[in-house]
């Protein structure tokens, strides 16, 4: 694995599950597209289950923890499986969780500060989010100057449409985004469809 989340691929699923059973064959469609980094999120009653099932059953995924908000969660996720940890944002004590897990983690940023506090705390790896509504590909493009040592994963608001904007930014790295997702074809198991949009999705690449 590759020392930094934000190189497994351009884009990062960010995956809401309610139901276990859906957890390995999408997660299986997601590594068939080319997209081996997935973010279950820590939003439904199971998602620890689907963490601990995709990382038993489906070796070539990179599954980690998103929406960690706590050390519990920190401890919880990397005991099921989680092989990198993702936050909305931060706190001392949640980093210091995040940074004893022995996992790769991004914390959340949406504001200069956040970043510059980050930074002399000796993390160079974030989350920015809500994306689009924090300023977007601009207010990114305006951290590059004075703070070209930030690396970012965008998320909130992106999708097919926008993404290459995002990587075609010298401090993006990869994005996280639901579009190649859709509720419907969850239901519906057509993980086919999944895996078809997972690979075009993988296909984005950074033109900056």
């Amino acid at each position: 694995m590759p020392t930094s989340v934000l190189d497994l691929a351009p884009v990062v699923p960010v995956v809401v599950l309610d139901d276990v059973a859906d957890a390995v064959p999408l997660a299986r469609a997601l590594v068939a597209g080319g997209l081996p980094a997935i973010e279950v999120t820590l939003r439904t009653p199971v998602a620890l289950d689907a963490i601990r099932a995709i990382a038993g059953a489906v070796p070539d995924a990179v599954v980690g923890a998103g929406t960690v908000i706590t050390p519990a969660q920190v401890t919880e996720s990397v005991a099921a499986g989680a092989r990198f940890l993702v936050s909305p944002g931060w706190t001392d004590v949640l980093l210091e969780a995040m940074r004893a897990s022995g996992v790769p983690y991004l914390p959340g940023v949406s504001t200069t500060s956040e970043v510059v506090a980050l930074l002399e705390r000796g993390v160079r790896e974030m989350k920015f989010f809500p994306a689009e509504a924090a300023g977007g590909t601009a207010y990114l493009k305006s951290l590059a100057g004075p703070l070209p040592q930030a690396r970012f994963c965008p998320t909130g608001g992106i999708g097919a449409a926008n993404a290459p904007d995002y990587l075609g930014l010298p401090n993006v790295g990869c994005v996280g985004g639901t579009w190649m997702i859709p509720g419907d074809a969850v239901a519906a198991g057509d993980w086919g469809r999944i895996e078809g949009l997972a690979r075009a999705a993988a296909g984005l690449r950074r033109s900056g």
